[in-house]
């Protein structure tokens, strides 16, 4: 058992693999948290919002409603991170469940220790503990503004709507502004794991913040890409 401090966090387990389900559940409450467990995708949205957890581990493939369409249908109304699971290796699903708006994607089997790191990191940044005392928590250029304390951000005075992973990215970025940021410290910072030179879920999120932002998204002049090397956000536009 991993030796961790939680706040009794409640985390909620999408998964028709029952075995599967009952061994995380039991992790993870060995491990200090409270954990629900619904088998079919037909009562997924319904368990998210009603439960409202601190995180949602969610399995692509169910019965009744994929984790797609539950992660689609619940991401403007739940605003925790969803963690998604999948036994398939495709990379095109994982840029679908991106850009349906989960906030992290592990291949089955995973590890249990790996597991519980990528939930703690997406814990940590959704409660904005990462966010050490004496910095800057709030960052303005002209009409963006973003807030970590409030983890929001507002174009024109008007609130952007962010998933989690996508504020993490923007406050990464905009934080930076004025420098370049490899593909390497993005996935460090964000991820805790080494960039390994295939995976595309930091292409997928810029793309996504920029229309937010009121960048164009065919020719950026807030998050621009520097070919072979990473982004940059441009402090003055």
């Amino acid at each position: 058992m991993d030796n961790i401090t939680t706040a009794n966090e409640h985390i909620l387990i999408i998964e028709d693999d029952e075995r599967l389900a009952a061994l995380t559940r039991e992790y993870l409450e060995g491990n200090g948290f409270r954990v629900s467990v619904e088998h079919d995708g037909t009562n997924g949205v319904e368990r998210i919002l009603s439960l409202r957890p601190d995180l949602v581990i969610l399995d692509l493939m169910l019965p009744g409603e994929d984790g797609l369409s539950i992660c689609r249908r619940v991401r403007h109304q739940y605003p925790g991170p969803i963690l998604m699971l999948t036994a398939r290796t495709d990379d095109m699903d994982q840029v679908l469940g991106l850009e349906m708006g989960a906030d992290d994607y592990v291949p089955k089997p995973v590890p249990p220790r790996v597991l519980l790191a990528r939930m703690r990191a997406l814990l940590r940044r959704a409660d904005g503990s990462e966010t050490p005392e004496h910095e800057e928590t709030r960052l303005e250029f002209r009409d963006l503004v973003v807030d970590s304390s409030t983890r929001e951000a507002w174009l024109n005075g008007e609130r952007i709507d962010l998933t989690s992973a996508e504020f993490d990215l923007l406050w990464l970025l905009a934080s930076h502004a004025g420098r370049v940021l490899t593909r390497e410290e993005i996935f460090s910072a964000l991820r805790g794991i080494r960039y390994d030179g295939q995976d595309r879920s930091i292409d997928v999120r810029v793309s996504r913040i920029r229309p937010k932002i009121g960048d164009d998204p065919h020719q950026p002049q807030r998050i621009k890409t520097v070919r072979s090397k990473g982004y940059l956000f441009v402090r003055e536009i």
